[in-house]
């Protein structure tokens, strides 16, 4: 059977699509009669014998390497090495279906980490399903596959809506560290992560260029990331994400401060100094490793009597006790980074329970109030 023309990639000459091995001339006149349809409606795929993983390591990883962050693109070659290709990576590209999926999803569940005794999270999970649909969308587009089978497919739900997993201290809890720890080198760090609700990698991707002082404001343009042993240098996640923060008085204090010592320790490394322009650095300018940052806070918080929680749930302490005090929600998603209003709702409604109990008795005042 002789299929619609298509041109080569390699030698730009216009051959035409060959299929034979059909069990019955019947089965072949019907699939020459599918031919002008699919393609009239653009949906024709000429066939090919590449496998998922040649097609996810070959093709699609180097083609999405330049188009996206150096986190995600990590994150996407960890999915298809450990979750993906060792599973159905010589499965046919064409040939994916989503009842295959699915199975991949129930056994990642069952006994999805490295050492086979353990199932992954239904989080992990949901990475693998978006790292696998897009792969499999661009393959649509690039014309490899008429359909996505991802749309079909089922990945378990999350379960709940992340609230065990986020831990939060009171405005007492987090006065009582801030107080514990201020004679500390990172005593900064902490204090102004804590007062401006930033990410990790954005206070370590912090440089004085970004602070102004006298106007009580730091700009967060960029963030310094851990990819594999490296430490780079990582545009946000979205264009929300390059945003300017006020600061109180008491953290351009802080930063003052900050200032002051680095030009002490400058002075001392003498030549030695590495100059980064960074706000928080190590003892000699060099910038700060991101997961040392994350060691050296959970021993911090270990010399303390408050509550464990992880550095990144300072900023959720932030956020939470913004909105308990009453701070319009816009305002605390600006100062996130959030894309949408509504997923700074989405994730921090179920941590003010008392918001919503305040809103009932406003409510009710305000319908049953004497005239």
């Amino acid at each position: 059977m002789v299929g619609p023309p298509r041109y080569d990639r390699e030698t730009d000459e216009r051959r035409r699509e060959t299929k034979s091995g059909f069990a019955t001339q019947k089965e072949c006149q019907a699939t020459m009669n599918k031919l002008p349809v699919a393609v009239d409606q653009q949906t024709y795929t000429a066939p090919t014998k590449a496998t998922v993983k040649k097609y996810l390591t070959k093709e699609w990883l180097p083609a999405v390497k330049a188009t996206i962050r150096p986190s995600t693109y990590n994150s996407y070659v960890q999915h298809v090495d450990c979750h993906i290709v060792p599973h159905i990576g010589s499965v046919k590209l064409q040939k994916l279906s989503s009842s295959q999926i699915n199975a991949l999803y129930a056994k990642l569940a069952e006994t999805g980490k490295q050492d086979g005794k353990a199932g992954l999270s239904s989080q992990t999970i949901h990475h693998v399903h978006a790292c696998l649909h897009k792969a499999c969308k661009d393959a649509v587009r690039w014309g490899q596959l008429s359909r996505n089978p991802l749309d079909a497919a089922d990945p378990p739900r999350a379960k709940g809506d992340g609230s065990r997993e986020m831990k939060t201290w009171t405005k007492e809890q987090l006065k009582a560290f801030l107080d514990a720890v201020k004679d500390e080198r990172l005593s900064p760090l902490w204090h102004t992560i804590a007062m401006t609700g930033m990410r990790r990698g954005e206070a370590l991707g912090l440089r004085w260029i970004d602070v102004d002082l006298e106007a009580g404001r730091l700009s967060i343009r960029r963030a310094l990331i851990p990819i594999n042993r490296d430490v780079v240098v990582s545009e946000p996640k979205t264009a929300k994400g390059r945003r300017v923060n006020a600061i109180d008085p008491g953290t351009v204090e802080v930063l003052k401060a900050q200032a002051a010592r680095q030009l002490d320790q400058q002075h001392k490394w003498d030549r030695a100094w590495i100059e980064t322009g960074l706000v928080f650095t190590a003892e000699n300018g060099a910038a700060l490793d991101p997961e040392s940052v994350s060691r050296y806070w959970r021993q911090a918080v270990k010399k303390t009597m408050v509550p464990t929680i992880r550095l990144h749930d300072l900023r959720h302490t932030h956020a939470t006790l913004a909105l308990q005090a009453g701070v319009h929600p816009k305002v605390v998603s600006e100062r996130l980074g959030h894309a949408t209003v509504s997923i700074t709702l989405d994730t921090y409604s179920h941590a003010i329970p008392a918001m919503q109990e305040e809103a009932a008795a406003l409510i009710a005042g305000l319908v049953f109030a004497r005239s």
